[in-house]
């Protein structure tokens, strides 16, 4: 039987596909917080319906079928009987109804995002490529106030109106992303992570930092934001490795 013929009530097959691919992979690459964490993804105009990850299902089971639509809007979302998580709810319907060129956006608790958190200054300094990526595009939230329900979500979501800005370091919590589509907002995740583990090693070495100076990273990051197709092409590539190796992801 054809996707199709075996769930004809599911719309938006393609784009959960996509956001299936980068929850395994999220897994693979121990970015993930066992099952917590969230990824959603906006599925109408101006955001505020959108898919998500069911309410405590880990990242490495997730399938495209699983993922639930949710109404941002919708004030009784969280008494239905596939109710998301109750944080989820509070963060990404606060982002998807604040912040509509947030079409996408992934939270994670990943290990060194949340040590760039924990650090009195969060800032990301330019000191090779990657973190070069992030020059002034990033902005950090001091004002953690706990889980990160309806009030929490809120506030975050106001933090995110500067569409240059779009990786939100949350203060003694973690990393939140957002972008046009989940391959560039999977891309932007994994960039940054990768950007954070440089620096906080260089951190370790005790040792001064070169660190680029300001027009070089701003032309650095220019030029990445400008490189052709790179995140299409990375999530089809993660996607190939999964269908080669039977995952069940895209069913």
């Amino acid at each position: 039987m054809t996707v199709t013929e075996l769930h004809p009530n599911i719309t938006h097959w393609q784009e959960r596909v996509d956001m299936a691919a980068a929850f395994r992979w999220t897994a693979r690459l121990n970015m993930h917080e066992g099952v917590a964490n969230h990824f959603s993804l906006a599925v109408n105009d101006d955001g505020t319906r959108f898919l998500m990850n069911p309410n405590q299902k880990h990242f490495a089971r997730i399938k495209a079928s699983d993922l639930l639509e949710i109404d941002a809007n919708n004030p009784d979302t969280l008494t239905g009987p596939n109710a998301p998580d109750p944080t989820a709810w509070g963060l990404h319907g606060g982002v998807h109804r604040h912040c509509p060129h947030a079409r996408c956006v992934m939270h994670v608790h990943s290990i060194f995002a949340t040590v760039l958190a924990s650090l009195a200054d969060s800032t990301l300094p330019p000191i090779d490529q990657n973190c070069a990526t992030f020059y002034d595009r990033v902005v950090v939230d001091d004002g953690y106030g706990g889980l990160a329900f309806e009030d929490e979500g809120e506030r975050c979501a106001a933090l995110l109106t500067d569409p240059k800005k779009k990786v939100m370091v949350m203060g003694n919590h973690g990393v939140l992303v957002i972008g046009d589509s989940v391959a560039d907002t999977f891309n932007r995740l994994y960039y940054f992570e990768r950007a954070a583990e440089t620096y906080i090693r260089a951190l370790q070495t005790g040792q001064p930092l070169r660190v680029l100076p300001r027009e070089i990273a701003e032309k650095t990051a220019q030029e990445l934001e400008q490189y052709p197709e790179q995140d299409v092409r990375h999530l089809a590539e993660l996607k190939a490795i999964l269908d080669e190796e039977g995952s069940n992801y895209a069913t």
